[in-house]
């Protein structure tokens, strides 16, 4: 899974499993190339309008990946399950390290408790641009996503202890990453579990 708006139908695209370090090699991680054809964006995305929402992807692996201590898996949430106010959450993510910052080399965790829909649509919060489709966390005015970490996942751990991937990385506000009551906005997977199993039963 990823964000629709990181799908470019006009370049080679590869999904790199098992990655910690971006400039070095790594034992045990694994570099898989994509074809244009096994990249699934959502048929109401669009990316002219990208706060409409749908901003969400799958991509096919051409060859299964054997499980390893590096590469594991997340668990999609039940269907139209919706976390309640600051639930803790955690980003990981490549992306810059701070507004207009460098892009980290290392991959970044940092704990984003969630933000429920009747905070983050608040007038001074995100309005009307924060849909039921989608999951704020963060806002703190210090901790964020950022650019660079679109795409990548809101890992949240269920009672059970299982994790989950409540939310694809989806955008931040202009005022800079980490502004005050604009927490990182990110695709409610649970949303959309019906498009999900529809697009792996057709392929």
């Amino acid at each position: 899974m990823t964000a629709a708006h990181c799908i470019s139908k006009r370049q080679t695209n590869r999904v790199v499993l098992g990655k910690h370090n971006l400039k070095t090699s790594e034992l045990g991680s694994i570099s898989v190339e994509i074809a244009p054809g096994n990249m699934f964006v959502h048929e109401k995305w669009n990316p002219i309008f990208p706060a409409l929402g749908y901003d969400i992807a799958l991509i096919k692996l051409s060859n299964p990946v054997t499980l390893s201590n590096s590469i594991e898996l997340g668990c999609i949430p039940a269907p139209n399950t919706v976390l309640p106010n600051n639930y803790p959450c955690f980003v990981t993510g490549w992306g810059r390290l701070y507004t207009n910052g460098p892009i980290a080399d290392n991959l970044q965790q940092a704990l984003m408790p969630v933000v429920d829909h009747a905070t983050c649509s608040r007038p001074d919060w995100w309005g009307f641009t924060k849909k039921k489709t989608m999951v704020c966390a963060g806002g703190d005015g210090i901790v964020a996503g950022c650019n660079g970490d679109s795409g990548g996942p809101l890992n949240c751990r269920a009672t059970d202890g299982t994790w989950e991937v409540h939310g694809i990385a989806s955008f931040v506000s202009n005022l800079g990453c980490n502004a005050k009551k604009k927490p990182t906005v990110f695709t409610r997977v649970s949303a959309f579990n019906g498009w999900v199993t529809q697009i792996m039963a057709n392929n």
